[in-house]
């Protein structure tokens, strides 16, 4: 399986470390495939900065080196404020390029959880979807910290 990743340009300096420990160990949203299937990353790029202008081309380039799926990064959600296009990069991407696009990469690390908890960050609309690829369990998200 062939994927590529897209981070949050805020996170534009991320060598990628929790995302491909996460992707090596199929944990958070990378559970989703087999630990016999080989995952290769064909592509890793940031959105391009708000609101997202690589969104509208990396993906081509990602779909030429064979990408088959597309995970945004789990700083999409973490980060403060969360992405406010998540949901439209997501929709777009799989739109035009006929791909699944799956919100998140590693486990959401377990301080970060907290704070948007308290801060009811995630209570609106539609961000049940968005976390469920990355929420996992406590013990999880504890080793992601």
């Amino acid at each position: 399986m062939k994927i590529g990743i897209i981070i949050c340009d805020r996170y534009k300096k991320c060598a990628g470390g929790k995302c491909f420990k996460a992707m090596q160990n199929r944990e958070g949203a990378f559970d989703i495939y087999s630990k016999e299937e080989t995952l290769e990353t064909v592509g890793y790029t940031t959105c391009g900065g708000c609101p997202g202008g690589n969104i509208e081309y990396a993906p081509e380039e990602m779909i030429k080196n064979g990408a088959e799926a597309i995970h945004f990064a789990t700083g999409f959600i973490v980060g403060y404020p969360p992405c406010p296009y998540i949901s439209h990069f997501k929709e777009f991407i799989e739109e035009k390029y006929k791909i699944p696009v799956i919100t998140g990469t590693h486990p959401i690390p377990q301080k970060y959880y907290i704070t948007h908890k308290n801060l009811k960050t995630w209570d609106s609309k539609g961000w049940g979807e968005i976390l469920k690829p990355t929420l996992c369990n406590e013990e999880l998200r504890k080793q992601y910290d």
